[in-house]
């Protein structure tokens, strides 16, 4: 599908679908720049864009292939591509993989995770099969046991393999347990989440010749965003030409960020994708520019718009709506989600404030029961506790004036990840 220019996407997004046809009312006829277009709302878009009564589609589902994202059980986020938009995006992504280091001939062992509209596996997949070099495709799934994975890769010589940075990990491990190294393996491909140094020593003990890359960039709501650069720092992606807009925005004062090394939130436009328009839609990521021409972009981490703790998606909206339907007391005066890494896993912080202290044990109940309201609401949360993947989520109290503040506005910061940069 060729991409469309800007003037074209807008007035068709806001010609077919009634959600941009009321966000854009009172803008002009003609919109030829990004920056005279508002950042997308995400509480408001995906209040709009349900199923059914979708205020947001431009037109009916009648060939169209649909992701999940996000969501609690009962508030499920559908993300829709038409056949010609899917196959768009997988092919410029399978280019991508190119960029990262895929070969000719490469046996590559797909280790995403798979299933309940998931689009993880699917997608790199298609990616896969649309790559534009030969390749031997493998469909293991992020559901396989280690142990499975290890046999496959010394049984069947694979030179790749594709998943999350934890499950790499826990290969590695399984791996390493045996005393097995797998000198065949050539490339690990990453992605759903940023890989950290910590976790650099266990995968070189068991792919002591891999090279690690990133998979590429996009997420199953905003779709395609970057393709990987090639070189040592693998958080360092571009936008794919024709495809997709990149843009930091300045968190403070929504002003674009153009000087390399100042940080802002992600913010993408997809130049191609017209059934669910996405125009200046927040990743939920934050990064910084590391080129004077802001063409290259190294992710940071995530922003105001949610945490991810593993393969866990935690919208910051949806938690405290978890959080306050649990505390029937009101004991809750504000909330942080705070991310930090430690024995070689992600953990979450529920950071909560009070205005006044109750009894300890009050706030110990308090926050057990807290806690097993997430897990209810996040299942997958806890079965990737069990799994050993993260660490069990935790809740921290403090004074409501403790809340950490951006110091310019002085609105709270709703998430705040103390992992480390490398």
């Amino acid at each position: 599908m060729p991409a469309k220019s800007l003037p074209e996407l807008v007035e068709f997004a806001r010609t077919h679908s009634p959600f941009y046809a009321e966000l854009y009312r009172d803008l002009p006829p003609r919109i030829d720049r990004l920056d005279q277009l508002p950042v997308i709302d995400q509480t408001a878009f995906w209040a709009a864009n349900t199923w059914p009564d979708n205020r947001v589609l431009t037109g009916p589902l009648s060939d169209a292939g649909v992701y999940k994202t996000g969501g609690t059980t009962g508030v499920p986020k559908f993300s829709p591509w038409t056949r010609a938009e899917h196959a768009d995006s997988v092919t410029a992504f399978g280019a991508g993989l190119v960029q990262a280091g895929l070969r000719p001939g490469h046996r590559v062992a797909n280790l995403f995770m798979a299933g309940e509209l998931y689009g993880g596996f699917l997608y790199i997949e298609n990616a896969l099969h649309h790559a534009p070099v030969d390749n031997v495709r493998l469909a293991v799934g992020g559901a396989a046991p280690d142990a499975y994975v290890a046999d496959l890769i010394g049984g069947f010589g694979v030179h790749v393999l594709a998943g999350e940075p934890m499950k790499l990990s826990a290969v590695a491990e399984c791996l390493v347990r045996r005393g097995e190294p797998a000198n065949g393996v050539e490339l690990l491909l990453f992605g759903g989440d940023l890989l950290f140094a910590d976790l650099r020593p266990i995968l070189s003990r068991a792919f002591p010749k891999a090279a690690v890359a990133s998979v590429g960039y996009a997420s199953n709501d905003a779709g395609l965003v970057g393709a990987p650069v090639p070189g040592e720092d693998v958080r360092v992606h571009e936008a794919f030409p024709n495809r997709t807009v990149v843009e930091l925005i300045d968190e403070a004062t929504g002003e674009p960020v153009t000087t390399p090394g100042v940080a802002g939130r992600v913010v993408v436009t997809n130049l191609f994708r017209t059934l669910m328009p996405i125009l200046r839609y927040p990743t939920g990521d934050r990064a910084e520019w590391v080129d004077a021409g802001c063409r290259r972009f190294r992710l940071l981490g995530r922003s105001t718009e949610g945490a991810r703790v593993g393969a866990v998606a935690m919208p910051t909206e949806e938690i405290r709506a978890v959080l306050i339907a649990a505390d029937p007391n009101r004991r809750i005066a504000g909330m942080q989600l705070v991310q930090r890494r430690w024995d070689g896993r992600d953990g979450l912080i529920l950071r909560l404030g009070h205005t006044e202290q109750p009894p300890p044990g009050e706030l110990a109940e308090l926050a057990d029961r807290l806690v097993e309201a997430v897990y209810t609401a996040r299942p997958l949360y806890p079965e990737e506790v069990a799994l050993g993947t993260v660490h069990d989520l935790a809740v921290e109290w403090v004074p409501r004036s403790e809340l950490v503040v951006n110091p310019r506005t002085g609105k709270l910061q709703q998430v705040l990840d103390e992992r480390p940069r490398d």
